[in-house]
């Protein structure tokens, strides 16, 4: 293991409950009415767990977006994704798809049709990405990967560690940032240690949400999110006592003001208007 020094905790964050979409509940630990945001990230939603009877699975209808981007990433379940640049997908279990809005697109996130009829475990995660001001207005985009892509690191007790983006334990992740980011889940057994570097001055983040862990000496339970100090430091994770999940979330901070409205994320007031303005018109999506 390393020999670095600790990067500093600034604090932890306790998720809230919430309902979202047409009407999943999701565990959330940011935005609340204690934290706005954590540049770059805007917004995280652990969907479920929940066990749906058959008929009764719930996703997102249409709806739009403009100004960062949507990250979904599925631990159970399936859902279909279905967006205006003629994009439709099938998200499985283990698998992520990271949609660039830009400059505009509609989408709907909703089960199969055969979880819609046999019913089944949903599980997941949401998180919003702010874009930089300069790739606010660019051209939409769609990436999607299976869990079998994802890269995947053994861990020495028996643990797995996937990384989507970035970085961790020399393993790179598959999908193409806009700006420098790392997104890792790792699944701990006791035993199990996971150690990641961010770049100095950037965001890191731990959420826990499985088990309890041990983050650079502090114990940290299940819906509580870690979040550290922007200086030069390493983030080590262990199970605490049994087998524990978290997500690593790392991003550079953009430093750009951050005016907000639903489902759009621009600079200022001027841009929401005109992004409400564009939608209601029709414009949004060319």
């Amino acid at each position: 293991m390393s020999s670095s020094a600790a990067r500093s905790i600034n604090q932890i964050i306790t998720s809230r409950r919430s309902t979202e979409g047409g009407g999943f509940v999701v565990r959330r630990p940011f935005p609340t009415p204690a934290v706005d945001h954590i540049d770059p990230f805007l917004l995280l939603d652990e969907m479920g767990p929940a066990d749906y009877a058959p008929g009764k699975a719930v996703g997102a209808p249409s709806h739009p977006h403009r100004g960062f981007e949507t990250v979904t990433y599925l631990l159970d379940g399936a859902m279909e994704h279905e967006d205006t640049t003629g994009t439709r997908a099938l998200i499985r279990a283990g698998g992520v798809q990271w949609m660039t809005a830009g400059s505009g697109v509609v989408h709907s996130e909703l089960p199969t049709e055969d979880m819609m009829k046999q019913g089944g475990r949903m599980h997941g995660f949401q998180l919003w990405v702010n874009l930089p001001a300069a790739k606010k207005m660019a051209p939409p985009r769609y990436q999607g990967y299976e869990a079998d892509e994802l890269a995947a690191v053994p861990l020495a007790h028996g643990g797995l560690l996937k990384v989507v983006a970035g970085v961790v334990h020399g393993a790179v992740g598959p999908v193409e940032t806009t700006s420098p980011m790392t997104y890792a889940h790792a699944v701990l057994e006791h035993g199990d240690v996971v150690e990641w570097k961010p770049d100095t001055g950037h965001t890191a983040l731990v959420h826990v949400f499985d088990g309890t862990v041990t983050v650079n000496d502090q114990i940290v339970g299940e819906g509580d999110m870690v979040v550290f100090d922007r200086t030069e430091g390493v983030v080590r994770v262990l199970a605490h006592e049994k087998k524990a999940q978290v997500l690593l979330l790392g991003g550079q901070p953009l430093g750009e003001p951050v005016s907000r409205y639903g489902p759009f994320v621009m600079n200022s007031r001027q841009e929401i208007v005109q992004a409400v303005d564009d939608y209601q018109s029709g414009r949004l999506v060319q």
